[in-house]
């Protein structure tokens, strides 16, 4: 009511002041041209002027408080609004933990996921050739080795980062990482890797006994490799040896045991194939581990760099090839081995060792080719068949036993 009361003042206001305006003009212009009148006249039109100033003045107080009113309301009205926009404490409390725990994702490389697929492609492999003729491979081992891939891949990487946490700040490619920038301090990591390495010890039970000493006997690598590219130009090889011990787990885990004849081929394949991609990854940072004095297997090639990992992928092959064959292993699984041989020798002679954006694109391909690899593994085990592989044992045990007894002669007696 209040409100459409000063509306009504207002209109009102619009109407009467330009009409009384005119009017005082108008009277002004005429007191000029007329003659003056009597005292009485001019008293009467002083009174009534008088009394339109007065109305003059009530409309502008009325419109003045209208004015103020007005203003007050839209203010009450944004600060509501502005009250409505805000998000929610919940909302912001995500936040912040998100933006807290970004350190921690980008130390653990969850952002850059090849090293998980690299290190979990062996131990898919292992899992996948244990497998019964004609069966799939055990997908419970897959995901237990899947999640324990990505937890110490995480692992490695966060103690990778404590001891080169000096040398990452003085490296183009690295001086972002959270230890190197001070995102995360030295204390932090070393809580957060317990909880990494509690969380992959929880993994690692789940698993049979002998696959449990096993596992737990690959820590020492996992330790020490960030140490070799301090005193030896091979920490590739290191790495290798590290990142490829899923080969002789995975068997373990499904079967209780090793099968040396299947698992050392594989795995010493996985080593070379390891030297060949870490090596490509090397090549990224040669200019700088120059400066610094770091050690690489992209130093020690240098430019016969194709020509090494030429060899390296040529013995991969051949362990390949001696391990489908001790698997009985049909004709997708070589199949694939041939892709897969191919494909490296197109991304080791396609490779422009001095281009760090080409070296960084071929060193992310070699997840096809684990992934082309473990499809062979599955589809040939899946053709194969249970009297090719009886056959194979019966064949391999009459050969063991395979003995012609001569016949003995009576010694000649001398008498």
């Amino acid at each position: 009511m209040f409100a459409l009361r000063h509306l009504r003042l207002q209109t009102r206001a619009k109407i009467h002041l330009p009409h009384i305006a005119a009017t005082a003009k108008t009277t002004t212009m005429q007191a000029k041209h007329m003659p003056a009148e009597p005292a009485a006249s001019v008293l009467i039109g002083m009174h009534t002027q008088a009394r339109d100033y007065r109305r003059l003045l009530l409309l502008e107080e009325h419109m003045a408080r209208w004015a103020h009113h007005q203003r007050t309301s839209t203010t009450l009205s944004s600060a509501s609004s502005d009250e409505q926009s805000k998000p929610p404490v919940k909302s912001s409390l995500i936040q912040e933990l998100t933006e807290a725990t970004k350190p921690y994702i980008h130390l653990m490389r969850m952002d850059r996921p090849i090293g998980t697929y690299l290190l979990f492609w062996p131990c898919g492999w292992s899992i996948a050739l244990s497998a019964d003729a004609g069966c799939w491979p055990d997908f419970t081992m897959l995901g237990l080795f899947a999640t324990g891939a990505l937890i110490m891949r995480g692992a490695g990487c966060t103690i990778n980062d404590l001891w080169d946490r000096d040398i990452d700040a003085k490296v183009e490619r690295t001086r972002t990482r959270p230890l190197a920038s001070g995102q995360i301090t030295q204390f932090d990591a070393i809580v957060f890797l317990s909880a990494q390495l509690s969380l992959g010890l929880l993994v690692l039970v789940q698993l049979n006994w002998q696959s449990i000493l096993l596992g737990a006997s690959s820590l020492g690598l996992v330790i020490t490799y960030p140490l070799m590219k301090r005193v030896t130009y091979w920490p590739q090889l290191v790495l290798g040896m590290c990142f490829n011990w899923g080969a002789l787990l995975g068997w373990c885990a499904t079967q209780g045991t090793v099968n040396l004849d299947a698992c050392l081929p594989l795995y010493l394949s996985g080593v070379c194939w390891t030297i060949v991609y870490d090596t490509i990854y090397a090549h990224q940072d040669k200019l700088d581990d120059l400066q610094i004095g770091v050690k690489s297997t992209a130093l020690r090639f240098g430019e016969n760099t194709k020509a090494w990992l030429s060899g390296f992928t040529a013995a991969m092959l051949t362990g390949l090839s001696a391990a489908g064959y001790a698997c009985d292993q049909t004709l997708p699984y070589y199949a694939a081995v041939g892709v897969v041989g191919a494909h490296l020798v197109q991304q080791i002679y396609s490779l422009n060792i001095d281009n760090p954006s080409d070296c960084a694109k071929k060193f992310i391909s070699n997840h096809q080719v684990g992934l082309i690899l473990f499809l062979g593994i599955v589809l040939g085990t899946l053709l194969k068949s249970e009297d090719t592989k009886n056959q194979r044992r019966s064949s391999t045990a009459a050969a063991a036993t395979a003995y012609v007894p001569l016949p003995q002669s009576k010694p000649d007696v001398i008498s």
